[in-house]
């Protein structure tokens, strides 16, 4: 018998607190509910000394937080949710080290004692991140997977702290259990606790029929994130990324790929949050492809936002060109230590061949 939902124990333990999992996990402590956020390196650190600062249009707070570096610093429970909210390239490994954890009163698989279970077999898992791979990934670990569309405009570029630009909520959630047929009684009542704890923690969460078709609408919309990251704000991109978008939307429509329609999308964000300027940050802040050239990380999420659409392709005899190139491309510049803005709108054209 799975846990009782409708009791409010509800535990959210956000893997991968950067920008979206640091605001995830910022607002739902600051809202009263029990979350932990996991994190690495100085970030880590900075949240165990400081807390989480969490910057807004119309705040600047500085929240206590539990933050993690692992599995190992917990003991879960059947009331726990985990929410990944890391990159899809960095997906299986922090899966991997999760899946297997055991659940509270539990010695572990390999004390070869007799075991409540672990939390693959037992925790749901919300994929909170871009693309549409990470589903089917967590798939090979966890039994119950749930997608998540994230709209949500934050930046974490300093240990310690997120900026969420979005107003008068942070951001909007699509939730739904992926495959969405598989979707029972006991889902329905986890996804309602979900969003009446996200709505408390001032986001806007809705619940389609099936989370997908969703999440394939904000991958066309990533599209331009490595224009954005590879030219800055110095530049004129826009036809660019309107090439990629066409050749994205050619390639989901002739591999049979249900999204959104664009008409939905508009309709669901016109009732959701508006950017904001976020006191004594500039206006031209990135998003996350961005963010990763602008921190040195030395990876980006690339190759599975345009490379999603190289990969169709290939799969049903087609080409995809600029998408192709440009996942390569952000792979190189990635890998260089190459900064946001480094080449010109023009040069970018040059090189895939629609100057």
């Amino acid at each position: 018998m799975g846990p009782d939902y409708s009791l409010g124990m509800t535990r959210y333990i956000i893997i991968g607190a950067g920008a979206i999992g640091g605001a995830l996990g910022g607002r739902l402590t600051h809202a009263g509910s029990r979350a932990v956020l996991v994190a690495r390196g100085e970030h880590l650190a900075a949240m165990r000394k400081s807390g989480l600062r969490l910057r807004t249009p119309n705040e600047d707070l500085q929240i206590p937080v539990t933050a993690v570096g692992g599995p190992d610093e917990l003991e879960l429970s059947p009331d726990d949710v985990l929410v990944v909210a890391t990159k899809t390239h960095q997906v299986g490994e922090a899966l991997a080290a999760w899946a297997d954890a055991p659940l509270s009163g539990t010695k572990g698989l390999q004390s070869g004692d007799e075991v409540a279970g672990t939390a693959g077999e037992h925790l749901p898992v919300l994929m909170a991140l871009n693309g549409v791979a990470s589903e089917g990934i967590a798939l090979r670990y966890f039994d119950r997977v749930f997608g998540v569309c994230v709209w949500m405009p934050a930046v974490h570029l300093v240990p310690g702290e997120v900026i969420v630009r979005g107003a008068p909520t942070s951001g909007m959630f699509h939730l739904g259990r992926v495959p969405a047929d598989l979707t029972g009684e006991a889902d329905h009542q986890l996804l309602e606790r979900i969003r009446q704890d996200w709505t408390a923690a001032n986001f806007d969460v809705r619940l389609p029929g099936d989370v997908m078709p969703w999440k394939y609408r904000k991958l066309i919309s990533n599209i331009g994130n490595a224009f954005q990251a590879l030219v800055g704000s110095g530049g004129d991109v826009k036809p660019l990324v309107d090439a990629a978008v066409l050749e994205a939307r050619t390639v989901l429509e002739k591999a049979g790929v249900a999204f959104t329609s664009d008409e939905e999308e508009q309709e669901a964000r016109a009732a959701g949050f508006t950017m904001r300027p976020v006191p004594g940050e500039p206006a031209d802040m990135g998003g996350s492809t961005w963010q990763s050239l602008a921190r040195g990380t030395g990876n980006v999420e690339t190759d599975y936002l345009n490379g999603e659409i190289a990969l169709l392709a290939r799969q049903h005899g087609i080409t995809a060109p600029i998408n192709a190139a440009m996942a390569s491309l952000s792979r190189v510049a990635a890998a260089t230590g190459q900064r946001p803005g480094a080449i010109s709108a023009a040069e970018l054209a040059r090189r895939l061949g629609l100057h």
